[in-house]
């Protein structure tokens, strides 16, 4: 017998369409994660890049547990002596919310050429309007938690 591998050609990518209001953000980022990689299909193969799109819709209605709003901190630094900077958890849900998710799942996705190609199959709008009608998206139920 053989091992079946895929070819680059046989692969089916969908759309799916994730709400994001009222959803817990690691859990969420956890899913989103599993679609982009393609684990959750029968074909998965680790050294290539089998997932499917994700649109992501309300992002600025993700929520946390606990008191992360104002513990979480996101950091970036300009490389000169001094040149820390971190905005809260808070501020860059107000700021920029599509940020937010896109980190988590970037979190959650290999270092490598390969993740860095996964991750731009993911697209995050702050509110509920997409354009990405044309490729008739699914919707994707994830119960809330």
């Amino acid at each position: 017998m053989k091992t079946y591998s895929p070819k680059a050609s046989e692969i089916q990518r969908d759309w799916y369409v994730v709400d994001a209001a009222g959803k817990n953000l690691g859990r969420l980022a956890s899913k989103i994660a599993i679609i982009l990689h393609g684990k959750h299909k029968p074909t998965y193969t680790p050294h290539m890049d089998m997932g499917d799109y994700v649109i992501v819709l309300n992002a600025e209605k993700i929520q946390v547990t606990g008191r992360k709003l104002d513990q979480k901190f996101y950091y970036r630094h300009s490389m000169y002596h001094g040149g820390l900077k971190q905005i809260s958890l808070r501020n860059q849900i107000s700021h920029h919310p599509d940020r937010v998710i896109e980190l988590a799942v970037r979190g959650m996705l290999p270092s490598t050429k390969l993740g860095r190609q996964m991750l731009k199959k993911m697209k995050v709008y702050a509110g509920n309007e997409h354009p990405h009608q044309a490729q008739q998206p699914k919707v994707l139920d994830m119960p809330q938690e």
